[in-house]
């Protein structure tokens, strides 16, 4: 739009070319669209008259642009009538003109012209006329002296018809290919008193679909920040523990998993009650779609979740013990990009047909998202990647192209910290760092009364610890800088440490036996948590004593002559039980409590009587204690009153231990003699900085802590992140990187 034709920006060069000057308002307001956005038009305002500026020319206005109205093609068709109606036109112009000028010059917009071009179309016909562009009068003989007086009319008629001519071709032009948008970083700091939170296996930020708003897990509750903001806010009503959070498409809900009620919700993006889309069980990793279905991934399978209704329909079958995670239907709605786990504890990304039963294309990093560009980009390791992709044919195009570096992962499951808004011109957020670790602690002995005997100053990711049977070693689970665990084992008489498992998938929960020449652990060696053990002087290979079809398991405790072992499972549903096996028999795994809630962390008593766990089925973590080996008989009473978790026995089995609901040690007097009497409960020790525990075998006075250590600069940077790095305009860098013809 011109907005400012006049005669006086029309010139007619030497050689006859029309050509209309003075663009300046076109230019000013060059990023109009065909839909008319108030908040862009140009308007008379009570600012602009301050300043002495007039948004055109005031004769040649059309009513609505004088007015201060939203103004589109029709405001030039306005303009260019008043230039034909100057008064320059002979009395005998054709009687089309003088249509086209009233037709131009209409007051109410309908009844103009819609664009030029039908102004145009009406003069071409005028010029096309075999009688010419005059209305003759009567037929008649005229002297050939009144010819002459015609012809200053004729070339004025001429003149007229090269410059409607030559602005109705400008005005026709097709505009100038848009410039690339200017890419834009900046970087937003979590205010003091925040940090991110959520577990070793959830996203913590997400981006909505027009990438002005961006929402992350903080403080065990969601913070919504706008782009047009400089804090973030937090949403009220999701102080749930969430993790996970996701938008809907219309970027007025924010989806998450609410760790308080193991359920996936909906929450309003200005805050209030959260609303239930379904229970969490096995699901993660979700993606709200376009048609308001919920994609989720799940152990085995995809699935697809209808909010309000809670049912999940499988999408696309995997395999039995393959996570699959992070799934987008691709564009036509016949394929599905996701990411599965691979050999070495990372991922890999796959492309699959939904009718088939194995995935076209795999290849290692993930997680992934096919963006419109043409782009699929995914994560590995601390470095962002893209690849061009054909989403007819399922074929990646040339090769892989790093984009940014040190975007924070995730301990556990390695998922990098990025999310991106598809839509529009493309938004960037990602958290910068390398790798949250375990953290760091050092090795103390703490007595009752809470006096410390430090063991080994030097810090390390310690995970999880058990002193051997004489009480001269200790089994420690030690976490890699790239999430990666393994066991150690560290003399406490010589104070050197030996290291046993060297895979390169994570082993844990170490576990001695009686006579303390092995030392069973879990293991994710096989993809799924399994349960292994190896000989503790470091010979041999580690051997695989157990695992169970479509669950995960891993140890817990060992009775006291080593022929049962505990374990913990959790399976296909998404619920934790209690299962056992006889090592002196096959090994063959058998659940002993599944019930309709969580039960977690089996502990059997010296004596072999009594099983010790904890249960959330009264709505919070406790412990309790049944009878074994017939759980079921003699029932199970509460020791914990208040919430408990983490049981451990004295080795006298007279006491039992378990951590409070704010990480205080408890302790119950246990009578087993001749029936089950428990104790009051009562705290021994304030909650402290400790991250683990064991109680020695040999007396039970003393305990062996993970005490955490201080937090240096370097920790706080790489494992706590405080920043959210962001991108806008970020596709045309990606399509400068990566071009696609």
């Amino acid at each position: 739009i011109h907005r400012d034709l006049k005669p006086a920006n029309i010139k007619v060069t030497p050689d006859g070319k029309v050509k209309v000057l003075d663009f300046g308002l076109a230019k000013a307001f060059a990023g109009e669209q065909a839909e008319v956005d108030l908040s862009h038009s140009p308007t008379l305002s009570e600012a602009a008259t301050l300043q002495g500026v007039i948004l055109g020319t005031a004769a040649y206005m059309s009513p609505e642009q004088a007015r201060g109205k939203p103004v589109d093609k029709r405001t030039d068709v306005w303009a260019f009538g008043c230039v034909l109606d100057l008064g320059l036109l002979p009395a005998n112009i054709h009687p089309r003109v003088r249509e086209v000028i009233t037709r131009c010059l209409q007051k109410d917009q309908k009844k103009r012209y819609g664009g030029i071009g039908e102004a145009q179309y009406e003069i071409e016909r005028v010029l096309a006329d075999p009688g010419g562009v005059f209305v003759k009068p009567a037929a008649a003989i005229k002297p050939k002296r009144k010819l002459l007086v015609g012809i200053p009319w004729v070339a004025a008629a001429i003149v007229v018809a090269v410059i409607i001519t030559g602005i109705v071709v400008w005005l026709l032009k097709p505009p100038p290919p848009p410039e690339p948008r200017r890419v834009h970083r900046y970087e937003y700091e979590l205010p003091e008193g925040q940090e991110f939170t959520g577990n070793s296996y959830n996203m913590r930020l997400t981006v909505s679909p027009d990438g002005t708003k961006i929402v992350y897990t903080a403080n065990e509750q969601l913070y919504l920040k706008n782009s047009n903001e400089l804090t973030a806010s937090p949403i009220r009503g999701s102080d749930e523990d969430p993790s996970n959070p996701f938008f809907s498409p219309d970027g007025e809900w924010v989806g998450y998993y609410s760790g308080r009620d193991d359920q996936y919700k909906k929450i309003s993006i200005t805050g209030g009650t959260p609303v239930k889309l379904c229970d969490g069980g096995n699901l993660g990793s979700p993606t709200w779609e376009a048609d308001g279905t919920i994609l989720f991934g799940n152990l085995g399978s995809i699935v697809r979740v209808s909010p309000g209704k809670g049912t999940a329909e499988e999408v696309l079958k995997g395999g039995e013990n393959e996570w699959l995670s992070w799934p987008q239907i691709l564009p036509g709605g016949k394929a599905v990009l996701y990411t599965i786990p691979n050999e070495v504890g990372g991922f890999q990304v796959a492309v699959q047909l939904l009718e088939a039963k194995e995935p076209k294309v795999q290849f290692p990093g993930g997680p992934a998202r096919y963006l419109p560009t043409g782009h699929i980009v995914y994560g590995s390791e601390n470095t962002l990647i893209a690849i061009r992709f054909d989403p007819a044919t399922l074929d990646f195009i040339g090769g892989q192209v790093p984009l940014v570096e040190d975007v924070f992962r995730l301990y556990l499951d390695r998922t990098t910290q990025v999310a991106i808004s598809d839509s529009g011109s493309g938004t960037l957020t990602y958290i910068p760092g390398k790798s949250s670790a375990a953290v760091k602690g050092t090795l103390v002995w703490v007595d009752r009364g809470g006096k410390e005997v430090p063991i080994e100053e030097k810090a390390e990711s310690y995970d999880d610890l058990k002193i051997s049977p004489d009480g001269t070693r200790v089994a420690l689970a030690i976490a890699a800088a790239d999430g990666n665990e393994d066991i150690w084992i560290y003399d406490l008489v010589r104070k050197n440490s030996m290291r046993l498992t060297r895979e390169e998938r994570r082993d844990f929960l170490p576990i001695w036996t009686p006579d303390g020449k092995r030392v069973i652990f879990g293991s994710e060696r096989e993809g799924r948590q399994s349960i292994f053990w190896q000989a503790a002087n470091g010979t041999g290979e580690a051997e695989k004593i157990a695992s169970m079809e479509d669950s995960w398991i891993w140890p817990t405790s060992l009775s006291k002559d080593g022929s049962i072992l505990f374990f913990g499972q959790w399976n296909a549903s998404g619920k934790y039980n209690i299962g056992m096996l006889n090592m002196e028999g096959d090994h063959t795994p058998q659940l002993l409590l599944q019930e309709e809630f969580n039960e977690w962390n089996p502990q059997i008593s010296p004596n072999g009587r009594w099983l010790a766990y904890a249960s959330d089925e009264s709505g919070q973590n406790e412990v309790y204690i049944r009878p074994f080996p017939d759980v079921d008989s003699g029932g199970k009473q509460p020791v914990s009153t208040s919430g408990g978790n983490s049981p451990r026995w004295s080795p006298d089995g007279r006491e039992l231990f378990y951590t409070g609901p704010e990480d205080e040690a408890m302790v119950v007097s246990v009578q087993t003699d001749p029936i089950l009497k428990l104790g009051k409960p009562r705290r021994f020790m304030e909650s402290r900085p400790y991250l683990r525990a064991d109680i020695d075998p040999q007396d039970g006075k003393r305990f062996l802590v993970i005490k955490k250590a201080e937090e240096t600069e370097e920790d706080s940077e790489q494992g706590r992140p405080r920043k959210i790095i962001v991108v806008t305009n970020w596709f045309e860098e990606l399509k400068d990187r990566v071009p696609v013809p």
